[in-house]
């Protein structure tokens, strides 16, 4: 139980299997957008459907930015009272918190790029696009991977 100073009311924390669900679902969520990602980078420059583009334009950064938030502010912290003082486990969760901000900036510049490619711009570069596509879905499903390998290890 976890009480809430300003307003004196107890909390309840979820258990850890409810926090491994949500971390789970999140994952797949991102996992999906990735597999998006792929097939417009796959479409260029030829085949871009304008409104796939758009869509995942508008998802990309909203997605990212609920699963870091929950993660970050809810997952870890439990994590590391898991890892019960594990110096590498602290570095890593530090680590994963450095990628979490550059995934962000990452994921800002490729909404305006998708946002572009939807609306149809003509002057893009799609080589540049389609290979900042690939860099964004290979490096967050990497960073997925090394997620979910903790959270096996130190949750379960």
């Amino acid at each position: 139980m976890h009480i809430n100073p300003t307003d004196n009311r107890a909390e309840v924390e979820p258990p850890v299997s409810e926090l491994i669900s949500t971390f789970f679902k999140a994952k797949q969520q991102q996992l999906s957008l990735c597999d998006q990602l792929e097939d417009i980078a796959d479409s260029l420059p030829d085949r871009v459907n304008r409104q796939r583009c758009l869509y995942a334009a508008a998802a990309l950064a909203p997605i990212i930015r609920t699963a870091h938030a929950f993660e970050e502010d809810i997952l870890f912290p439990k994590l590391a009272d898991l890892m019960g003082g594990d110096p590498l486990g602290a570095k890593t969760l530090e680590r994963l918190r450095f990628e979490h901000c550059e995934d962000e900036c990452f994921a800002e510049e490729l909404t305006e790029a998708l946002l572009d490619l939807g609306r149809g711009r003509e002057n893009i570069n799609v080589e540049a696009t389609a290979y900042m596509l690939r860099g964004f879905f290979e490096a967050l499903r990497r960073h997925i991977a090394a997620e979910q390998e903790i959270v096996q290890r130190y949750a379960h």
